[in-house]
């Protein structure tokens, strides 16, 4: 399994008890959707490591994992600090407006004023907010990633209907 074929999910925190269970911190708005999880992945020298479940319990944003062939504190351990993946596939499907980054990359993008602009080459995520890279021609077109910015996500036609700040297209295009 290839690294871009995955989701980040969370990081193994530390132990859980002495039969080598660990407690997995999940980085995701509904941990629960992935308590059925029978496997996961552990990155591990930069190879992803399949690991399987044997029993899963959660408690808020925490999962305690017992893992095949993981029997002592010591076998454990090692794996304290690794980042969890899980496959592209199993990432909740999303509508209306809501979507994940990776999901819109590659997407056309449309302001209802300005009209087509360019795909979406990428999604920087800085600590205050997330911003769309738009590449129009050469050029270059950031737009804030904002309830009131994104009007309408189209699957199927790979269209993200936009409503630009007044201006902001305009200083980009001069």
């Amino acid at each position: 399994m290839k690294k871009e074929d995955c989701f980040y999910l969370g990081t193994v925190a530390k132990t859980h008890g002495l039969k080598g269970e660990v407690t997995l911190k999940v980085d995701a708005d509904d941990p629960s959707a992935y308590l059925e999880m029978k496997h996961f992945f552990l990155e591990i020298n930069k190879v992803l490591t399949p690991f399987f479940v044997e029993k899963i319990k959660m408690n808020g944003d925490k999962f305690f994992i017992a893992i095949q062939d993981v029997k002592t504190i010591e076998a454990a351990q090692h794996l304290v600090g690794k980042q969890a993946y899980l496959p592209l596939e199993m990432l909740p499907k999303l509508s209306g407006k809501q979507f994940y980054f990776h999901e819109i990359v590659g997407f056309t993008v449309v302001d209802t004023e300005k009209g087509e602009l360019g795909p979406v080459a990428e999604v920087l995520e800085y600590p205050t907010q997330a911003i769309l890279q738009v590449m129009k021609g050469k050029k270059e077109i950031l737009i804030p990633i904002l309830d009131q910015v994104i009007q309408n996500v189209d699957r199927d036609k790979k269209i993200l209907t936009i409503t630009a700040p007044e201006g902001l297209i305009d200083m980009y295009l001069q």
